[in-house]
């Protein structure tokens, strides 16, 4: 079998070698038929059966979640049960079936076509990754429609090498990747999905090696063929020759013991060769997920996404005491450790929205601030539940896409509202609770000033400030190569935020991806960063190249780097920091 080799999109480190199991979708079995008119009340019965079990199914896989399951899988358990109560999906398909007289799998697959094209044109990332979401419910009903079931098989204990299976598949569920965690699945590799696909968040946090965006994978991968997935690169070989199975294995060797080694530095200071210290905090999104945080040696939150405790709630908007009861429980979890709450990122284009109304670019419509402080009750009582939770520890509250003046004024106002509401009632909270602003939109980068005199620290959100600088959706694989957190006007925003801050004397830090890669550790302190908020996984090889970093020695590479707009010049003098 010829070796070939298939380009995506990275999203969950390191090396996995196995045999490819190949999952089918249920949508390639469906019959197309017409029913006839005495019969049409049995397929609707017989679709709404199918829904009934897939609701029961989903209830099954909530009620035995394990307890050392990543949080996020209960919530995306949650949206997949609400995506099936829908009226676009529980009941559009019986109206098909008694108007068109299609067959139940050809009634749902007419209605799922019919939503997945409304969501491709959507340019929002957030909301067009939703349309998988759409789909894997419906794979579900299908399933049970057509009687089949896709278990992968049991590990082969007499031969542990040959039991190593990739999954590979157009997609997987969330959900469904529960059955691989007893199982011999080492990782996987899907036709479609993105960076902020809920699978790619999935496989990060369950730390399994995967690649998304592989467009035509499923279709070229036969069962059984051997497989490398190098989730850093998002590349993925097949029938490779023994000599580069061999060249992986090794490397996957390496990695391993360079885990166990990374082990040891959990206790040790974060401080370059030349003695400057080094502040790394932790990204998390639910109060669960502090435990991992202190296990990694965080020496805080420096990004706790509160839009988590929103979502899959069936619009149910969590109570103030629900906030803060969530909000105390993270902030004594980590045990005097400063806290950093953003506040509510979520827009028309999340489960929040209760509107019909579809913006024609969600990403730049009313998201965020914006979204908040057009609900002003709703941003009241999140900034109450906060204030709540800071006489519990250090708390410090984070906005997320302000752009304007009179945005940050309004927050700081309806943070003084806050204040004063619960003096007024006698709550204790801090009343010195630290503001910070986000700093992801390119305007906000350009009017530094603004900010610096108002705020009492910075974090800049790379993920969105290279997409809205570079005008590219990173989940688009079509266009992902153009994502580059090297472009030189990403480079030159970045460290105009960092200089404007030491400037003025307040704390920056860089919250994005861009933080928690090795391969720009070096580059970000030689822009001056001293701050770095990231994945808890990937904190302890970022601390291992800061211990070995030399911020003399980087100095003359920064300088090429801020001069040139040569990305070959950029790219490798970067590479040269690595080296050094």
């Amino acid at each position: 079998m010829a070796s070939f080799t298939l380009h995506g999109i990275p999203v969950s480190r390191g090396i996995a070698i196995g045999r490819a199991h190949l999952l089918a979708p249920a949508a390639l079995d469906v019959k197309h038929y017409l029913v006839a008119q005495e019969q049409i009340e049995a397929e609707v019965q017989r679709l709404q059966n199918a829904i009934a079990a897939v609701h029961k199914e989903l209830q099954t896989l909530w009620n035995e979640l394990p307890k050392d399951a990543p949080t996020e899988l209960g919530a995306f358990i949650d949206v997949h049960a609400l995506i099936l109560s829908d009226p676009l999906i529980a009941e559009a398909p019986l109206d098909i079936i008694r108007s068109r007289h299609y067959n139940a799998e050809w009634a749902l697959l007419t209605q799922i076509d019919e939503l997945s094209a409304q969501f491709d044109e959507i340019e929002d990332p957030y909301l067009r990754e939703r349309k998988a979401d759409i789909q894997q419910v419906a794979e579900r009903v299908l399933k049970v429609l057509l009687g089949t079931e896709q278990l992968l098989p049991k590990a082969a204990a007499e031969d542990e090498l040959m039991a190593q299976m990739i999954v590979v598949a157009h997609d997987i569920s969330p959900a469904d990747m529960l059955q691989f965690r007893d199982r011999s699945f080492i990782g996987f590799i899907t036709d479609v999905g993105g960076q902020n696909s809920h699978t790619a968040i999935v496989a990060r946090s369950l730390d399994i090696p995967a690649a998304v965006g592989m467009s035509q994978a499923s279709m070229l991968i036969e069962q059984d063929d051997w497989l490398i997935i190098d989730g850093d690169a998002g590349v993925v070989i097949a029938n490779p020759s023994a000599l580069v199975l061999e060249q992986y294995r090794e490397r996957q060797v390496a990695m391993q013991r360079a885990r166990k080694k990374l082990g040891k530095l959990k206790k040790t200071p974060a401080v370059t060769k030349c003695g400057t210290p080094i502040t790394l905090l932790a990204n998390i999104e639910l109060p669960d997920d502090c435990a991992f945080a202190l296990e990694s040696g965080a020496s805080g939150v420096g990004l706790f996404r509160s839009e988590f405790l929103f979502m899959g709630r069936a619009h149910k908007i969590p109570t103030e005491d629900e906030q803060f009861e969530a909000y105390r429980n993270t902030v004594q979890s980590m045990k005097g450790r400063v806290v950093t709450i953003r506040t509510l990122d979520i827009g028309a284009d999340k489960p929040l929205d209760q509107s019909d109304h579809t913006a024609l670019n969600p990403a730049l419509g009313l998201r965020a601030i914006r979204y908040c402080l057009a609900e002003p009750q709703l941003f009241l009582t999140q900034l109450r539940a906060i204030l709540r939770a800071s006489a519990f520890g250090k708390v410090r509250i984070l906005i997320p896409m302000l752009a304007h003046a009179f945005e940050i004024d309004q927050s700081l106002a309806m943070i003084a509202q806050a204040k004063a509401s619960l003096r007024e009632e006698g709550v204790k909270f801090d009343d010195a609770v630290e503001v910070g602003a986000m700093i992801e939109i390119p305007a906000a980068a350009l009017a530094l000033p603004m900010f610096v005199k108002r705020m009492d620290f910075l974090s800049i959100g790379t993920n969105d400030l290279i997409q809205y600088t570079l005008a590219i959706d990173r989940v688009d694989y079509e266009v992902a190569h153009l994502y580059n957190p090297l472009h030189p006007a990403v480079l030159q925003l970045i460290s105009m935020t960092i200089a404007a801050g030491h400037k003025a004397g307040i704390d920056v830090a860089v919250c994005g991806e861009m933080a928690g890669d090795v391969k720009l550790t070096r580059l970000l302190l030689g822009m001056g960063l001293r701050e770095f908020s990231m994945h808890p996984a990937q904190l302890l090889a970022v601390k291992q190249e800061i211990l070995n970093s030399d911020l003399g020695l980087i100095a003359p590479q920064m300088r090429k780097i801020m001069r040139s707009m040569e990305p070959n010049v950029i790219a490798e003098a970067v590479h040269q920091l690595q080296l050094m």
